[in-house]
């Protein structure tokens, strides 16, 4: 607060009373659906079925959505009907597309291919990275790695993160084993 007068004269100003149509209604006596709608432009999907009048024509698109071909028997419950209309309207994996386009594995590389891998890889194992050797082979990383491996490399990345943990400090070190324990644990909870 810069000082009282001005609190006071900002907390005034925003005390505004409430709208009559917020507070509870004195008339009614029981339970009542409150329907107010968004103050937006009308949208035929966004009527309910229940605020449409008997004689409108929308009623008809609805009903064939709302009763599916699996429908179960009126004495299953309300709660019933409306699982099975979720269940009808859910859409199926089939019918979906898929998020990338599906790749099919390639079996294309013959032994020669194979041993050209090797061969680059032993030869300069920093300029034909397995990015590289994938891309020039046409295969995948995951590929490549399975052909041949470069042990100085990962030698190399192993002594750099032992001289970034050698920084870290007791909480950081504590925070990383305390995670290595959770990720350990989680195909136990299952």
């Amino acid at each position: 607060r810069r000082n009282a007068a001005t609190y006071r004269r900002t907390r005034k100003a925003l005390r505004v009373k409430l709208d009559p149509s917020f507070a509870p209604s004195t008339t009614e006596t029981q339970d009542h659906i409150i329907f107010n709608p968004p103050s937006s432009a009308p949208n035929v999907y966004h009527t309910p079925t229940k605020f449409l009048p008997t004689s409108d024509p929308r009623r008809a698109l609805h009903t064939p959505a709302q009763i599916p071909a699996n429908a179960p028997a009126a004495r299953q419950g309300v709660l019933a009907s409306i699982a099975a209309q979720r269940a009808a309207v859910a859409p199926s994996a089939q019918s979906l597309k898929p998020v990338r386009p599906i790749q099919e594995k390639k079996y294309h590389l013959a032994q020669a291919e194979i041993d050209e891998i090797r061969r680059l890889r032993a030869e300069d194992p920093r300029q034909w990275t397995r990015a590289r050797l994938a891309e020039k082979f046409d295969c995948s990383q995951f590929f490549v790695s399975l052909c041949c491996s470069a042990p100085e490399i990962k030698q190399e990345q192993d002594e750099e993160l032992q001289q970034i943990k050698a920084k870290w400090g007791r909480r950081k070190r504590d925070a990383r084993d305390a995670r290595q324990e959770r990720k350990k644990r989680w195909g136990m909870d299952a």
